[in-house]
């Protein structure tokens, strides 16, 4: 799981700001209005090569403002799931009275509080610093979040205080979780994968609130089965604890060999589970496409066939990944999961010799060469896979500007067709040779 790092503060002393300059787009509303970051909000950074979760708090302050009472609580959620805490304060307001109650909330927690003073582009106000030792977070660190002026500092210390990461044993037990909205029958397919009723099953929605690891054996073979809270669209989550039940999803997609992601046949396609599936795009994982509840549906001789159609149509950037029809609740077609599981982790951590792939990718520009694009031809002299987890390939050519995206795209087909790449995303890179 990536360690997680919060941003807390009294409102308008640019928290947002700050979290916009770490991950580097404008994900964060920002204003000059206290209180606009009201709920959580979260995503990926990445710094000297290490990757960690972000988070973005509502303004703790003190007072009767709406909201108020919310904002705390979801800030203390954020604080207490955080490796790394880093406590911002406004340089040219000075030490407020909200400050030091928020201190005393961060003298509670035994996790690295990193003090970071904003604002500090502004010169006359930069003698404050000073008066924020008082708080007794060490020493604070200057920055301008607006300007980027000692972010990478900060970074550098963050990157310093988190948890060092621990070396796993040796585990051959295949790691798959299951993803979808609410209510679409996650915890009653692992309670019938386990044959044991582990997990709480309820139809009203919501009631897994946190990620649930079971290992068990099938066939001789072990298994670790990840059953998530339901997924929403992003815009979405409601309630503060709901809101962090995304991060542990998705902490439990960064950490899977194979995602299940869930449909609800009963109900069809909605938008709500195309946005779930993004999120496997994303982490660049095998998936499964698992239709249940199919005891539900009036079928004709098409039916499935239809089924297949819609999948393929709305999940276009998921079209290798396999479809199964089961109920979990008859435990009819449950069994047609395993051989699929094993096969997703078997192909995601595949290789392919060098000579062998040239061989084909020289019979497949044989058979269908490149059209010229952009001023040129592409031309491939060679290539080798650099990477597993997915498979990942470069190719070296003349120049990458050349290639079509339809040639990619038949690239990455005849990859699938000669080396059975079975439910897992694989990556083409095109280098150009020096």
């Amino acid at each position: 799981m990536l360690a997680k790092v919060a941003i807390v503060g009294r409102p308008n002393v640019g928290k947002s700001t700050l979290f916009n300059r770490i991950i580097g787009q404008r994900l964060s509303i920002t204003d000059d209005q206290p209180g606009v970051t009201r709920d959580r909000i979260y995503s990926k950074a990445s710094w000297l090569n290490k990757e960690f979760f972000i988070i973005d708090t509502g303004g703790i302050e003190l007072g009767d403002a709406p909201f108020l009472t919310e904002i705390k609580t979801q800030a203390e959620i954020a604080m207490d799931e955080a490796d790394v805490i880093v406590f911002v304060v406004d340089c040219r307001s000075g030490l407020t009275e909200d400050d030091s109650y928020i201190a005393k909330l961060l003298y509670k927690t035994k996790k690295p509080v990193l003090l970071a003073v904003n604002k500090v582009d502004d010169q006359k106000f930069r003698e404050n610093i000073y008066e924020f030792y008082s708080l007794g977070f060490g020493d604070p660190i200057a920055v301008s979040s607006s300007h980027g002026v000692g972010v990478g500092n900060l970074l550098d210390e963050i990157i310093n205080n988190l948890p060092e990461k621990k070396d796993s044993l040796k585990d051959d037990a295949i790691r798959f979780c299951l993803i979808g909205r609410p209510n679409v029958g996650k915890s009653s397919l692992t309670n019938t994968l386990l044959n044991d009723n582990r997990v709480i099953v309820s139809p009203i929605e919501g009631t897994t609130r946190d990620t649930i690891d079971t290992r068990f054996k099938s066939d001789g073979k072990e298994y670790v089965v990840i059953d998530t809270a339901g997924l929403r669209k992003r815009g979405k989550i409601y309630e503060n604890i709901e809101k962090y039940s995304v991060i542990r999803s998705i902490d439990a997609i960064s950490r899977s060999d194979v995602v299940l992601l869930l449909l609800d046949a009963s109900v069809g396609i909605i938008d709500q589970d195309l946005h779930v599936g993004q999120y496997i795009e994303e982490y660049n994982k095998p998936c499964i496409v698992v239709v249940n509840k199919w005891d539900l549906v009036e079928k004709d001789s098409k039916t499935m066939q239809r089924w297949t159609e819609d999948i393929r149509s709305k999940y276009k950037y998921l079209d290798y990944a396999p479809i199964v029809f089961l109920s979990a609740l008859e435990n009819k077609r449950v069994h047609t999961l395993f051989p699929s599981i094993i096969k997703a982790s078997e192909q995601y951590h595949k290789r392919i010799s060098t000579s062998v792939l040239n061989d084909v990718i020289q019979d497949a520009v044989g058979m269908f060469p490149p059209s010229e694009f952009n001023g040129g031809k592409i031309k491939i002299y060679y290539g080798s896979q650099v990477g597993v987890e997915p498979p990942t390939f470069a190719f070296f050519v003349n120049d990458p500007k050349f290639l079509h995206f339809s040639y990619y795209r038949y690239l990455e087909n005849q990859l699938r067709k000669n080396f059975d790449f079975f439910a897992t995303p694989i990556k083409l890179e095109f280098r150009k040779r020096d």
